[in-house]
């Protein structure tokens, strides 16, 4: 009887989260169209215009698109090095050492400070390094917030990676020993092979976590309309023009900006979907 309660109740937990899934997307979707029946789907996705002021209101998503996978993806790239190095720090070479621990315990603290914090370091401590470095005149941009993006995703994909790392058998590794390998070897061809499907999950949560944030990124990419052509040019991602303008937004602009929304959570779940195909292949490997 106990056993019959508990599956209802996980069968009903499972119910609550697809509902609330599919009550996301509606809503979404519902307050979309008319942005998407005035410019066309694909119309609106490709058009890289936003311009309020004009007499036609001109709303296009590209420039946000653009600005949203070119920070979030130059982030990761940042970020990879530093979080494996911290992983491999913590969950191989110093395991369960009291260094590892204090280190962890730093980790656990980065991950928790909140993103408006993160933005005010960025904004107060980075920029003024990035205008000595001459990227750019003001500091803003591109450069500046995939850094401080990077700088807030490690802690996520170090700390994921680290337990990944932590739970390959040590039999494997003893084996390895045994046959004279060293402990970088042991490293590459059992800890990083063993463990790569979590891994590859830890980043791709990390990428998720850099492509929806909003505070800090408002803070210090410049907040400019337009398609970044490089890294020293300011832009704009879809949650900081959503950020930036949402409460002043009606009728058409509130509908356009609603489908931007949209549009990152597709954009997102099909990062998800690609890096579930990856980890299952590795899985098999």
């Amino acid at each position: 009887m106990k056993d019959k309660i508990f599956r209802i109740v996980l069968f009903a937990a499972a119910l609550v989260i697809l509902l609330l899934a599919a009550g996301i997307i509606y809503a979404l979707v519902s307050r979309s169209v008319e942005a998407f029946g005035e410019y066309g789907i694909w119309g609106f996705v490709t058009n890289a215009e936003w311009d309020p002021r004009s007499a036609t209101e001109e709303y296009g998503a590209l420039s946000f698109v653009v600005g949203t996978l070119y920070t979030a993806f130059l982030a990761l790239l940042f970020c990879v090095p530093f979080a494996m190095a911290v992983a491999l720090f913590n969950g191989e070479y110093f395991k369960g050492s009291r260094v590892s621990s204090f280190v962890s315990s730093i980790v656990d603290l980065l991950a928790g400070i909140p993103s408006i914090v993160y933005g005010l370091w960025g904004f107060y401590t980075v920029r003024p390094i990035i205008i000595e470095m001459g990227v750019n005149a003001q500091g803003f941009g591109i450069f500046l917030s995939s850094v401080v993006l990077a700088i807030m995703i490690i802690p996520y994909a170090s700390s994921l990676s680290t337990e990944f790392l932590s739970m390959v058998p040590n039999k494997l590794k003893e084996g390895a020993y045994s046959l004279g390998a060293t402990r970088l070897e042991v490293v590459q061809h059992i800890s990083l092979p063993t463990a790569a499907s979590g891994v590859v999950a830890a980043f791709i949560l990390a990428l998720g976590r850099a492509l929806g944030e909003t505070m800090a990124v408002t803070m210090l990419i410049g907040n400019t309309n337009r398609i970044p052509q490089g890294l020293r040019d300011t832009g704009n991602t879809m949650a900081s023009v959503i950020a930036n303008q949402f409460g002043e937004a009606d009728g058409l602009k509130l509908s356009a900006l609603i489908a931007i929304g949209l549009l990152l959570f597709i954009i997102t779940a099909l990062i998800n979907l690609v890096a579930k195909m990856v980890m299952k292949k590795l899985a098999r490997v």
